[in-house]
């Protein structure tokens, strides 16, 4: 049999898993491959590393030797370290691993939102009690190869639709951008914008949705010149700001899908001679704490960053332990904070 035929299982079945010899036999490669692919190494032919992952969830997996333990870590994984909401994370990360002795090591995509090659060898390699991606995903071939080797995973605020198998945490999106929205409707505003993060984001387009269901409620029309596409970082904001600023008929006020688009909103309307609040209203997401410094102290929707992650945290670690979960999926409530930058329209 070579390596790209598909093996069938037949009546002869083994009813045990298979150690790394039958693998190999079973796929027809050496037993070094199949050691690579278990090992998570990445010099394999994709078409091999599909067959004998295929090969290991169907069978199972035994150890020749008893498997290590675990070790004491928990893999944190961040899109990008920039700001105050992967601290917000690590502490909430922090909190639970403090308690049962366990360290956490950071990884950072560089504003990638699926690892590269290399990554879930280095993963594996260390061998942790479980990984927390946040605001980010794997790709199939690196959740399997996590599964296999009884690695769990949670993922933390989930850039896209991961499926119902992987746990996740993640906030009520869509009730966030209801309240902001609905927040300025009752002041008066009736041109209200909003700078959106990137399309693939769930969190993004549920907080439009949430926009655009309040302005349906209050009887306003939704005018897609008011709907800046934005990209959660503060450069964004600023862009969208200016270019919504600029039109013939502006906004009176801007909803920021995050904090950080929001400064960008606040440095834009310093730039064109503007006062917040008494010229534009901004509210922005998340309620990081350097908004209760900016000037003037900025109206958010708070999303619980903190016990998200403790949450994930929790979740991983019943995980490891060989604990079912009461709920894969759990969404924690977002709260509207008024502070200063939000008042009635002057025009």
């Amino acid at each position: 049999m070579t390596a790209t035929e598909e093996p069938s299982a037949g009546d002869g079945a083994p009813s045990q898993p298979l150690t790394i010899a039958q693998l190999a036999e079973l796929a027809g490669v050496s037993t070094a491959t199949v050691s690579k692919v278990v090992n998570g190494r990445s010099e394999v032919a994709p078409e091999t590393r599909a067959l004998i992952e295929r090969l290991i969830r169907e069978y199972g997996y035994r150890p020749q030797r008893r498997r290590a333990s675990p070790a004491p870590l928990v893999e944190l994984v961040f899109h990008a370290l920039e700001g105050d909401y992967p601290v917000e994370i690590a502490k909430g990360v922090e909190q639970v691993v403090r308690e049962h002795r366990l360290a956490v090591v950071l990884s950072e995509l560089q504003h990638r939102h699926t690892p590269g090659k290399g990554w879930i060898e280095a993963v594996l390699s260390r061998r942790p009690t479980g990984v927390i991606a946040v605001f980010a995903d794997l790709t199939k071939e690196q959740r399997d190869q996590l599964a296999t080797r009884g690695v769990p995973l949670v993922l933390l605020d989930p850039s896209g639709d991961p499926g119902q198998q992987v746990p996740t945490v993640g906030a009520s999106n869509w009730n966030g951008g209801l309240a902001a929205t609905r927040h300025l409707l009752d002041l008066g505003h009736r041109r209200i914008a909003i700078i959106t993060g990137p399309d693939y984001a769930l969190s993004s387009r549920a907080r439009l949705d949430g926009y655009r269901t309040a302005l349906d409620m209050a009887g306003v029309p939704v005018d897609p010149v008011l709907i800046g596409r934005g990209d959660f970082v503060t450069e964004g904001g600023l862009a969208q700001a200016h270019r919504l600023l600029r039109l013939p008929d502006p906004p009176t006020a801007v909803f920021a899908c995050n904090d950080g688009q929001a400064l960008g909103v606040y440095r834009a309307a310093h730039q064109l001679g503007l006062r917040i609040p008494h010229d534009l209203s901004v509210v922005g997401f998340d309620d990081l704490p350097s908004t209760q410094w900016m000037t003037p102290p900025l109206t958010t929707i708070r999303q619980p960053l903190t016990e998200m992650a403790a949450t994930a945290t929790t979740m991983l670690l019943k995980l490891a332990q060989g604990e079912p979960l009461a709920q894969p999926r759990i969404e924690l409530g977002t709260e509207l904070i008024v502070r200063e930058s939000t008042t009635n329209p002057s025009r």
